[in-house]
């Protein structure tokens, strides 16, 4: 799925057993695997931005995975299970190092996540996800602008303020600026 608001969920339906899983694959067939689990029917999430790379002598503007061989997919456990015994591309589940179980994303998570990666903007910075590579900042919410609505910690990243927003384990994202007007302090 590539429209990012399609992919916002509710987390208010009790009756979507549907959770997010973050998935790795290799040698860089990220987009490959979210179009197979695209076609059939599963929705998906891969962190994609604009870069600028040179075709034919001329620089243009590309759509290109942020992140290398991470795929997120919301769907029933048994089904994505069943997925990756049938499919012939290389998909493995990542797995939390302390309880050795697949990683499943929080909805909150994610739908913070979808709505500061799912802007595509060429100035987001992605990081390493381990807590100890970011200083300690307050947790906010983004008031306007591209990244509304999104929570997340008010950090430095190369000089400039900005919003981390973070999957323990998996992958963290850094906002471009934001003016501190624009951002509300959460308890």
């Amino acid at each position: 799925m590539n429209e990012t608001a399609d992919i916002i969920t509710n987390s208010a339906n009790p009756d979507d057993n549907r959770l997010w899983f973050a998935l790795r694959v290799t040698y860089n067939r990220e987009l490959r695997v979210r179009d197979e689990l695209d076609a059939l029917g599963f929705t998906t999430f891969v962190p994609m931005q604009y870069k600028k790379v040179v075709r034919g002598g001329r620089m243009v503007k590309r759509l290109v995975a942020s992140v290398h061989n991470l795929v997120f997919v919301l769907t029933q456990p048994e089904r994505l299970t069943e997925y990756m015994r049938q499919t012939q591309l290389p998909v493995r589940y990542i797995y939390n190092r302390t309880t050795r179980r697949p990683v499943v994303v929080p909805r909150y998570q994610m739908d913070n996540f979808i709505a500061v990666a799912g802007t595509y903007h060429e100035q987001l910075i992605y990081l390493n996800p381990d807590p100890n590579d970011f200083t300690s900042g307050d947790r906010v919410r983004i008031l306007g602008g591209p990244f509304e609505g999104a929570e997340g910690v008010f950090v430095r990243v190369k000089g400039d303020r900005r919003v981390v927003v973070s999957i323990e384990g998996v992958v963290a994202v850094a906002t471009t600026y934001i003016h501190p007007s624009l951002l509300q302090k959460i308890d």
